[in-house]
C-alpha cells in the first residue's frame, strides 16, 4: 500500500472540516450565569505539559487548546485551524516527513493579543527542552524542527517518513502556550513560573479568576472567545478534592453541583444516586485500564532519590515467576462486578481499544491459586521458615502497594492483598489522597510519578483512537527521574530494546493493520515482561444535572472538550 494512501489509516477516523459548535440556544456570552463542575481528584497546576494527571489535563482544556482534536466518535477535528492537513490535501508532505498547518485567521489570546504560529513553535521548543521535564515529551517524538512560516503556517519536520503525524498540537495533552507568557519559562526554570502554570492565558472558552491548588478554580467567560455567543455561562466554579461519592450525590442527589467527573463507584451506589432525580449518569468505553504497575527499580527507603528512579533489577519483582503468579492470583470478574458492573470488563491489556490494536494474546479472566502457587514452588520461591511469606534469595516477598484513595480502589486492595497471600505474597497497604497522588508535585514524595512502592495501582487513558504517543510511555528515556523534575509517562521505569526498537518501528509504519499488529507486539511485550498487570478494562463514568444540557461525552479526548457548548435547560 503506497504510504500517501496509507496515511489516514493510521488515524482510523477523520473529520477534516472545522469543528462546529452546537447552533441551538444562541444568544448572548454569559447568558446563563455560573455552572459548577466538581472533580474529586483537584487539579494541582494548570499547564498539561507540566503533569501527567488527567485532572490537570481537563481542567487546563477549559483554557488553552490544540490545533486539533478528537470528538465523541474519535474523529480528528480542526480546532484553532481551517482543516486538517492530509496528503491530499498538500499539508502532509508526500514523503510522510512534515506536516503544515494553516491557523484560522482572526484568534485571539484571551488578551486580546493575536494567536499565532510562533506560539505553536514555541510551545514546540519549551515542550522539548530537555531540562524542562516536558510530561507530554512522547508527543513530539521524531520532530527535528518547527517553524513559524508565516503567521498563520506551521511546519512541523520529522526525521523520517511520520504515517501519524497527529501527535503534536493534538488533544488535550498537547495545547498551545503563549510565547509572551511563558518566555522565562523555558527549560529548568518551567516549574518555578507559579503565576504562569496556574493563571495560563488562553484561546478557550474560560479565562482564570483565581486557582487554589487542590482545592477551587473560579473562571470567567472568555470575552475574546472566537464563537459568538459562547460560552453560554459567564463564570465557573471548578471544585477538586472530596470524594466519587460526594461528587456524585453532589450532582444526581442534592443538584449543588452541575457536573461531576469519573464517578468510580460500585453500580448499585450509582442507581441510587441517580434515583434522586437531579442528575442523569454518562457512559461511554474508551481506553481506559485500571493496573497494576510493577516497579521495575529498587524503591528501598534507604536508597536516595537518585539510585531509586534508576532502572535496575526490583529484588524479585522481575522474576517472571513473580509476576506472573501475582496476576494468576486474582478474580478479574469479580473486580469487574463489585467494582463496576456493566460499566467495566475483564482487562488483560495495556491498550484495550480501540478494537483494531486490542491483543488477544492473554487470557487473564480465570484466576487460579493453585496453578499461581504451583508457578512459585516451580521457580524455586518458597516459603523457608513457616511465615507464611515466600522468600527469593533470601529476600521475603512483602510488598508495598499504594494507590490513590477511592472506595473503589480500597475494595480492590483488600482483595488482591488476600489473593496475594494465598500465593506467599504479604501486602502493605497505603493509600494516599488523589489529588496528591495524581499532582505531579516534583517536590513530594508521594506522586505516582515517583513509585516510592513496590507496586501501585491506577488507570490513566490517551486522546484520539492511534495509541502511538501512548505506547511510547514504555520507552526507557521516559522514566521519571530527578533529572526529568519527576516527569514522564514510563511510570514503572520499564526498559526494554526490544521495546524501543519495535516502537521506533511504528513511528515509520504505515497502514492501519501494520500499525495494529505492531501496537499488539508493544502492549505483550510490557504486560508479558513485567511492566504492569491489567486488571479492569473501565468505562469513564461521569454525571450531569438535568438541567445542563449540551454535554456530550468524549472518551477519546477532554471529558470538557465542548463545554463552550453547555448550556442552562429551562431557563
Amino acid at each position: 500500500m503506497k504510504l500517501r494512501t496509507a496515511l489516514l489509516g493510521a488515524a482510523a477516523l477523520l473529520a477534516t472540516s472545522p469543528m462546529a459548535f452546537a447552533d441551538g440556544h444562541e444568544g448572548e456570552r454569559g447568558r446563563d450565569g455560573n455552572v459548577s463542575i466538581i472533580y474529586w481528584q483537584a487539579p494541582s497546576i494548570l499547564n498539561p505539559f507540566l503533569s501527567g494527571g488527567t485532572k490537570d489535563v481537563e481542567s487546563a482544556s477549559m483554557i488553552i487548546e490544540p490545533l486539533a482534536r478528537y470528538n465523541e466518535n474519535g474523529e480528528l477535528v480542526a480546532w484553532l485551524v481551517d482543516s486538517i492537513p492530509t496528503v491530499d490535501n498538500g499539508g502532509v508532505s508526500e514523503d510522510l516527513t512534515s506536516i503544515t498547518w494553516n491557523i484560522t485567521p482572526g484568534i485571539t489570546w484571551s488578551d486580546g493579543t493575536p494567536f499565532t504560529s510562533a506560539d505553536v513553535k514555541f510551545t514546540a521548543d519549551y515542550c522539548m527542552n530537555p531540562e524542562g521535564g516536558c510530561a507530554q515529551a512522547t508527543k513530539f517524538e521524531g520532530v527535528t524542527n518547527v517553524e513559524a512560516v508565516d503567521d498563520l503556517t506551521v511546519k512541523v519536520t520529522f526525521d523520517k517518513p511520520t504515517p501519524f503525524p497527529y501527535g503534536p498540537f493534538v488533544g488535550g495533552e498537547s495545547p498551545i502556550l503563549q510565547a509572551a507568557q511563558f518566555a522565562d519559562c523555558v527549560g529548568a526554570a518551567a516549574s518555578t513560573c507559579t503565576e504562569q502554570n496556574f493563571n495560563p492565558i488562553g484561546t478557550g472558552p474560560f479565562t482564570v479568576t483565581e486557582f487554589k491548588p487542590n482545592d477551587v478554580i473560579t473562571m470567567a467567560a472568555n470575552e475574546n472567545f472566537r464563537h459568538e455567543g459562547k460560552p453560554a455561562f459567564a463564570s465557573v466554579t471548578f471544585k477538586g478534592g472530596g470524594d466519587a461519592t460526594a461528587a456524585g450525590r453532589a450532582v444526581m442527589e442534592t443538584g449543588e453541583f452541575d457536573y461531576a467527573w469519573n464517578l468510580q463507584l460500585a453500580p448499585d451506589v450509582i442507581a441510587s444516586m441517580e434515583a434522586g432525580g437531579k442528575g442523569t449518569p454518562v457512559a461511554g468505553f474508551g481506553p481506559l485500564v485500571e493496573r497494576i504497575m510493577l516497579n521495575n527499580t529498587n524503591p528501598d527507603p534507604a536508597l536516595g532519590p537518585d539510585e531509586r528512579s534508576v532502572v535496575r533489577p526490583h529484588p524479585f519483582l522481575g522474576d517472571p515467576a513473580v509476576y506472573k503468579a501475582m496476576s494468576l492470583a486474582i478474580d478479574r470478574p469479580l473486580l469487574v462486578e463489585i467494582g463496576y458492573g456493566k460499566a467495566g470488563k475483564v482487562g488483560c491489556n495495556w491498550v484495550p481499544a480501540p478494537a483494531a490494536f486490542a491483543s488477544d494474546t492473554f487470557d487473564c479472566a480465570t484466576q487460579d491459586i493453585a496453578g499461581a502457587n504451583a508457578m512459585l514452588d516451580e521457580a524455586g520461591i518458597t516459603d523457608t521458615n513457616g511465615d507464611g511469606v515466600r522468600e527469593k534469595d533470601g529476600v521475603p516477598l512483602k510488598v508495598v502497594y499504594q494507590t490513590s484513595t477511592n472506595a473503589v480502589r480500597q475494595d480492590f486492595q483488600a482483595l488482591i492483598k488476600q489473593w496475594w497471600s494465598e500465593i506467599g505474597i504479604e501486602a502493605e497497604l497505603r493509600n494516599i489522597d488523589a489529588s496528591v497522588f495524581f499532582g505531579g508535585d516534583a517536590a513530594s514524595p508521594d506522586t505516582f510519578q515517583k513509585f516510592y512502592a513496590d507496586v501501585e495501582m491506577y488507570a490513566n487513558t490517551f486522546n484520539g483512537t492511534d495509541p502511538q504517543s501512548y505506547l511510547g510511555n514504555g520507552l526507557c528515556d521516559k522514566a521519571p527521574s530527578p533529572a526529568t523534575q519527576w516527569q514522564g509517562e514510563n511510570i514503572s521505569r520499564f526498559c526494554n530494546e526490544e521495546f524501543d526498537a519495535l516502537h521506533k518501528e511504528l513511528t515509520s509504519t504505515a497502514g492501519l493493520e501494520a500499525r495494529a499488529e505492531i501496537g499488539k507486539r508493544l502492549n505483550d511485550i510490557i504486560v508479558e515482561n513485567g511492566g504492569m498487570i491489567p486488571l479492569v478494562h473501565r468505562g469513564r463514568l461521569s454525571a450531569h444535572a438535568n438541567s445542563l444540557g449540551g454535554v456530550v461525552l468524549n472518551v477519546w479526548d477532554s471529558e470538557l472538550w465542548n463545554v463552550a457548548d453547555w448550556y442552562r435547560i429551562g431557563e
